[in-house]
């Protein structure tokens, strides 16, 4: 890839990719809708708390990189962005659904293990087993034009290896490879209770954006 993105510029166009999928009538975001999604405390690992000017400085440095682009006509009062990250004409990333569901998860919340990949992306695409999962992961690896992801060490106390993107360079895995764990809990729970869970910070990830949306029609 010919340039590193920073860690507000993947949340960025991660929830660009989100909310284009699962809130399409309120796609494309405002400045406002856009910093509450990446300020969600749901659905997001880390959790940040961005103003509008550190999103408004990533955004113009996305828009120089052509990965974002403004989307407000000439007679709209308020400007919106939407991404060109993948799939546009303008675009030199081509990804499936399946492969651009890996990705926005990973830009959102970081490394994950096949089995969370294959729950928190059930609102943006559909796997219907863990081989699927590791299937696309490993196209994402091995593709020509990449990789795009890696296959981190497993960590003491985990079932499965993590997966990280390389959208923002190489990825030290020495900090992953020793990494002790108290007790892996998200590793040992079951595939109903990771649902279960992600099934609820969807609910409120719902809600935050509810809320976001009537504060910004106060405004």
């Amino acid at each position: 890839m010919n340039q590193e993105l920073s860690a507000i510029e993947t949340r960025i166009i991660g929830c660009l990719i989100e909310k284009e999928k699962t809130t399409p009538e309120q796609y494309p975001l405002s400045l406002n809708a856009l910093t509450n999604a990446c300020n969600q405390k749901s659905n997001r690992d880390p959790v940040m708390n961005l103003s509008e000017v550190d999103v408004q400085q990533a955004l113009d440095e996305l828009v120089k990189k052509h990965l974002v682009s403004n989307a407000g006509g000439a007679s709209s009062r308020v400007t919106k962005y939407k991404h060109r990250f993948a799939n546009t004409e303008f675009s030199e990333f081509k990804f499936d659904e399946r492969e651009m569901g890996i990705i926005c998860v990973l830009f959102l919340r970081g490394p994950q293990t096949p089995g969370e990949l294959r729950s928190r992306t059930n609102r943006l695409c559909e796997f219907s087993d863990i081989q699927q999962v590791e299937d696309t992961l490993e196209r994402l690896r091995t593709r020509e034009d990449g990789p795009f992801v890696l296959k981190l060490p497993r960590e003491p106390g985990r079932r499965e290896s993590r997966y990280a993107h390389l959208f923002s360079g190489e990825v030290d895995v020495s900090q992953y490879a020793s990494l002790p764990r108290v007790v892996e809990a998200k590793s040992s729970s079951t595939a109903e209770d990771i649902s279960r869970i992600d099934t609820l910070e969807q609910r409120v990830s719902a809600l935050e954006q509810e809320l976001a949306e009537l504060k910004e029609l106060l405004t």
